[in-house]
């Protein structure tokens, strides 16, 4: 096998993808291990925020998908909403996103190997990769919320939160509306995604430990549009969300996307802060200024994690959950505030 690389990417999801194009066309000599087969999917809300589609667009990329204008909150008769302030966002089925990245990929020459990282050994010039033959100056784990290499490395930090899960399902039905809605109901959330002219996505994030079907009874209005003979796709779940590392960057091993953190999915922030990460991480490489990465990336992702931690504490406190959405539609301004500062 060909090596050493400059750079192995473990993890061919968005974060590891747009990894090792930053590398790449940066004129570094990277591989990309990933065991599963192309496109790949994931249970996510599908909503590319603003930022997402600029970081996209930087990278020459077009992803095919249905433009957003907004978010709106609903609860009940309560309705909440504002606008994009800066380009629209997109409602993008994950497996087109991920098409698109990977061939970018191969385009640059890049190899996608067919190679699962467990376990990674180092030392101060480099990192192997144990049974794969793979050598190279820097590892990058990319390898989502679960991370082999962030457990192999000892870096997890327990939560002490209560545990949410995500479940996604498609509906052959035309979207009623331009902006990701997001209900709200007594145990979780409910995300409405437009995809197409006659697709959309429903998410539902929650700590309520149930099937689909009867987490999204709990929404008898938006479960009233969503027929069971319209669902054109299995029920894909994932979670627990919330994932803590005690670093960012140990030794030659760099951490992004999801395997670096991540708070919640409430936010809808997911594929921004990955993009955000990766361009980051190989700046610093390029410079020689690894160790600035941890730095940078609590400055990309500081203000996503503290107003989704703030949102997610106030979610699980009963006696504030329900005051979330009255807030927001009595308070637009700072509803809009909010929406844009994430967006």
């Amino acid at each position: 096998m060909k090596g050493p690389y400059d750079l192995i990417v473990a993890g061919g999801g968005p974060a590891g993808l747009a990894t090792a194009l930053h590398a790449a066309r940066a004129g570094l000599d990277v591989v990309v291990a990933e065991p599963r087969r192309a496109p790949v999917d994931k249970a996510c809300g599908e909503g590319l925020m603003p930022g997402a589609v600029r970081a996209l667009r930087a990278l020459g990329l077009e992803v095919p998908g249905r433009p957003i204008g907004g978010i709106r909150y609903v609860q009940g008769p309560l309705r909440a909403e504002a606008s994009f302030r800066q380009g629209f966002g997109l409602g993008a089925r994950r497996t087109e996103l991920h098409a698109v990245l990977h061939r970018a990929v191969l385009d640059e020459g890049v190899p996608v190997l067919p190679l699962r990282v467990g376990e990674v050994r180092q030392n101060a010039t480099g990192v192997t990769v144990p049974g794969t033959g793979l050598r190279a100056g820097w590892l990058v784990a990319a390898d989502g919320l679960h991370s082999s290499v962030r457990r192999c490395l000892d870096l997890d930090v327990a939560s002490s939160t209560t545990p949410r899960y995500g479940l996604r399902r498609h509906y052959a039905v035309a979207p009623w509306s331009s902006y990701v809605e997001v209900h709200w109901g007594p145990f979780g959330e409910a995300y409405v995604t437009p995809l197409g002219p006659a697709l959309v996505g429903v998410a539902l994030l929650t700590a309520r430990r149930a099937p689909y079907d009867v987490q999204l009874a709990a929404f008898p209005e938006l479960a009233g549009r969503l027929p069971e003979s319209a669902a054109v796709t299995a029920v894909r779940g994932a979670g627990p969300l919330r994932r803590r590392s005690r670093k960012r960057c140990h030794g030659r091993v760099l951490f992004v996307g999801d395997a670096a953190g991540y708070v919640d999915a409430l936010t809808g922030e997911g594929v921004s802060l990955a993009l955000a990460g990766a361009e980051a991480l190989i700046r610093n490489i390029r410079r020689g200024t690894p160790r600035r990465y941890e730095d940078d990336w609590n400055r990309v992702t500081r203000r996503h994690r503290l107003l989704t931690e703030l949102l997610v504490r106030t979610r699980q406190r009963p006696a504030l959950a329900p005051l979330i959405v009255p807030a927001a539609t009595r308070l637009p301004r700072l509803f809009a505030a909010a929406v844009n500062a994430l967006a």
